[in-house]
């Protein structure tokens, strides 16, 4: 079960983002109904059956020549294994600024490094649910990025990747949802929405 929920006015992204790296204990900041920071939980059990709000984000990376990296969940993931989705996706923890928790999972996760970076969707929220009954629920700010390296990701997050026309991205996407995270179906579809271009900053 898949559903997009539509995000209120807000005022400004909240402020926080994922526990300093190295950390012992990476946490969430949770969110009420409205997108204001009321505590923290644990990265580690915080998404269940009835997952509560937080917040999060979602990157799509574009290298010089225009094309966009995709990447494919690895299969020891516990939610959407195997399935292709975007660049990459992370939480901030407390306290952290959100521009400085992309780069630090981008770098984490992806072993890249990131020159420009835009916030072009900034009041993205959805709500899925796996075949696993775990429940994903974010409030989602959405970023493109320039690649400023090539990735070398952990294989413990990602299985394979590739860079593609984002042209092509787009309609594999929408003409094959099942293929593809939810939440990387629906940022396309609000690209759209918004007339938000599916391109890097500055293109």
């Amino acid at each position: 079960m898949t559903e997009r929920l539509n995000a209120p006015a807000a005022d400004g992204t909240p402020s926080g983002a994922g526990d300093a790296e190295g950390s012992a204990v990476e946490s969430v900041v949770l969110l009420d109904d409205v997108f204001r920071p009321v505590g923290t939980a644990p990265k580690a059990t915080v998404h269940t059956k009835d997952t509560p709000l937080h917040l999060a984000f979602s990157c799509h990376i574009f290298d010089a020549e225009g094309r966009v990296l995709v990447t494919r969940r690895a299969l020891s993931k516990a939610t959407w294994p195997g399935v292709w989705t975007n660049s990459v996706c992370g939480h901030p923890g407390p306290g952290e600024d959100m521009d400085e928790a992309v780069r630090r999972r981008v770098r984490q996760e992806l072993g890249l490094e990131l020159g420009t970076l835009e916030m072009v969707l900034p009041e993205f929220t959805y709500r899925a649910v796996d075949a696993s009954g775990i429940v994903e629920h974010e409030y989602c700010p959405v970023y493109t990025a320039r690649a400023a390296s090539e990735p070398r990701p952990l294989d413990s997050e990602v299985a394979e990747f590739q860079w593609a026309r984002p042209e092509d991205v787009r309609t594999a996407a929408l003409a094959a949802p099942w293929a593809f995270s939810p939440w990387m179906v629906w940022q396309i579809e609000e690209f759209d929405t918004h007339g938000v271009p599916y391109r890097g900053p500055g293109a």
